[in-house]
């Protein structure tokens, strides 16, 4: 929003003006209306454009200049999982345009994304803070190397079902993005080892929810290390991970009865295992076919 902003009353009024002007019989109260619209300030443009999905608000950010600018300085939040074909495109496209967005899902249906989509993100929008790239098989290490650079602020990430990435590059990606709160590694077995696991620890103190299921590479050395350095962890998906032990399993519950005398685990984490079967996680990542 840009300081110094009309208030409620004036927006309504300034649309109120712009409907009767649209409803006038001569041409020239049409033509006096389009004008209006491409002069709507901006508050009034969030507004609507608010009521709208994300697919309206493509289209408006293509109407004019002056829509164009407002939408690249005031949109947020952007889902483009709709999308069914040649989502790496339309992601090159618009990042350059929406720098100020927090919030981007690139969930896909089938897998459409590439690598250089998501560099074309770290780019241009510094300041995101949850984004969804689950489903995204042909990714590589090279799109968390880019966000690692590119999106520091991050706290909410979904990666899964990216199975091509491998631990080296995840540890790296925790090293920049070290305010995770959430993070999502369900069925990346390459990336979810307990090196990575140390390099979570080490990096995300703020780490809250952590989906390891069915990374069936972690053990119990990489719960230990959850333990000792995630102190605010509170849900921590363990399904599927069957090199891990009951008591290892325990092993955070016992350090948060403790945390009046130690900085770990100081909330008591709820541990999820064996809750669902690996079809089940297939079958959702590979979609209905």
């Amino acid at each position: 929003m840009v300081s110094g902003g009309l208030g409620s009353g004036d927006l309504d009024a300034w649309f109120q003006n712009l409907i009767v002007s649209g409803g006038g019989k001569k041409s020239g109260g049409a033509a006096a209306a389009m004008a209006g619209w491409k002069d709507i300030p901006m508050e009034l443009l969030l507004r609507i454009i608010s009521l709208v999905d994300d697919r309206m608000v493509i289209v408006a950010s293509g109407v004019c200049t002056g829509w164009r600018d407002a939408l690249c300085l005031g949109l947020t939040n952007l889902s483009l999982s709709w999308c069914k074909n040649n989502m790496s495109s339309l992601v090159q496209s618009l990042a350059p345009k929406f720098t100020k967005l927090q919030v981007l899902s690139l969930r896909q249906d089938r897998p459409q994304l590439e690598d250089s989509a998501v560099e074309t993100v770290a780019t241009f929008c510094h300041d995101l803070r949850d984004l969804d790239l689950s489903k995204s098989f042909r990714l590589t290490d090279c799109s968390l190397y880019s966000l690692a650079n590119g999106c520091p602020r991050l706290t909410k990430l979904n990666i899964s079902g990216c199975s091509a990435f491998s631990d080296s590059a995840l540890a790296y990606l925790t090293s920049y993005c070290r305010n995770l709160k959430s993070l999502n590694l369900c069925g990346c077995g390459r990336a979810a080892t307990d090196r990575a696991l140390q390099a979570i620890a080490y990096n995300c103190s703020q780490l809250q929810t952590l989906n390891l299921g069915w990374c069936e590479g972690v053990s119990d050395d990489g719960v230990t290390s959850l333990a000792s350095g995630c102190p605010d962890l509170r849900a921590l998906d363990l399904c599927g991970c069957v090199l891990i032990t009951e008591t290892h399993c325990c092993l955070l519950s016992q350090s948060a009865n403790h945390s009046q005398h130690h900085d770990t685990c100081s909330t008591l984490p709820m541990v999820i295992v064996n809750t669902y079967s690996k079809e089940d996680v297939e079958f959702d990542l590979i979609g209905n076919p």
